[in-house]
């Protein structure tokens, strides 16, 4: 395969590794926006966008930072080639992102936006436990500490923290509301609060809490960014009892006894993940968490 990835950052390099695993003649282009960028083995740089017309190419990962994603989505719908979209979709939604939403979905370009959390064996298993059960509540929880997850750079200066680059925790971990859209559907009425007033003193939103009401029960969502002892958990309340999926241990527990669990980490859904679209989007043009529907999730996220 020849593969263009456009932001070669630490996301980015997952994205790679995964690949390796799939195709060993894997060829990987990067495009540089800076003559002085820094050689990476394994990877050719190019450095315009004309360039990459000659490349004959198979697919785009796009993971620069969200804030970027329009403007590069906006020169790359010339291409018409398969795109592998990091999430969020997008930073804000409104008239001039559904327009290119609906230009990519029209020329027929596959395009997959890059959620691995459905790949995660206990939420591919709560998915198929939760169509037998009556189900009155259910609570999604994600904190973990910004500062912790590049500790060799200031937290300060990464995307995550800033506002204006298109961070917050309500995108950095819009996973939590996709697993929950992917599961549920869409919630027949939302309610959102974003808040940035944390000892972190960071621009961009710290803290978000979701209110999605279903017919028949509550989704309450609780993310942040500021809690040291990290904890990522999905609560389902059903009339037979209460489930509970440790999302970093990968395991169930029904009425606080251990049913189901798995060696798989949250690391090894990357490989998995891009296995699916290789195999099922690109090939059989399956539409997993196509552009339409990741736009859908992103109004949900921003509140729009």
């Amino acid at each position: 395969m020849r593969v263009l990835i456009i932001g070669l950052g630490s996301i980015a390099r997952k994205h790679i590794d995964a690949l390796k695993i799939i195709d060993k003649s894997l060829i990987i282009y990067a495009l540089r926006s800076n003559q002085n960028a820094e050689i990476i083995n394994g990877v050719i740089n190019v450095y315009s966008f004309d360039d990459v017309y000659k490349l004959n190419l198979d697919f785009v990962i796009l993971s620069n930072p969200t804030g970027l994603h329009f403007q590069s989505l906006n020169r790359l719908k010339e291409l018409k080639l398969p795109l592998f979209i990091e999430k969020p979709l997008f930073d804000k939604t409104g008239k001039a992102e559904d327009l290119l939403v609906k230009n990519i979905i029209t020329s027929n370009t596959p395009t997959y936006v890059a959620c691995n959390l459905r790949f995660l064996d206990s939420i591919v298993k709560m998915k198929e436990i939760i169509q037998t059960e009556r189900i009155n509540e259910v609570n999604v929880y994600c904190g973990s500490y910004l500062p912790d997850w590049r500790p060799s750079v200031d937290f300060k200066t990464v995307y995550s923290a800033n506002k204006d680059m298109g961070g917050g925790v309500h995108l950095d971990l819009i996973h939590e509301l996709d697993y929950i859209y992917w599961i549920f559907g869409e919630p027949e009425q939302t309610k959102a609060t974003f808040r940035n007033k944390s000892s972190l003193n960071i621009t961009a939103y710290d803290y978000a809490n979701y209110l999605w009401v279903y017919d028949a029960f509550a989704v309450n969502v609780v993310l942040n960014y500021f809690r040291k002892d990290a904890k990522r958990s999905l609560e389902v309340i059903c009339e037979s009892g209460t489930y509970y999926v440790d999302l970093l241990q990968n395991k169930i527990s029904f009425n606080q006894k251990i049913f189901f669990e798995s060696s798989q980490r949250i690391a090894d859904t990357y490989p998995k993940q891009m296995d699916f679209f290789i195999h099922q989007v690109l090939q059989n043009k399956d539409n997993f968490n196509s552009i339409d529907q990741a736009n859908k999730i992103l109004k949900l996220c921003l509140a729009d």
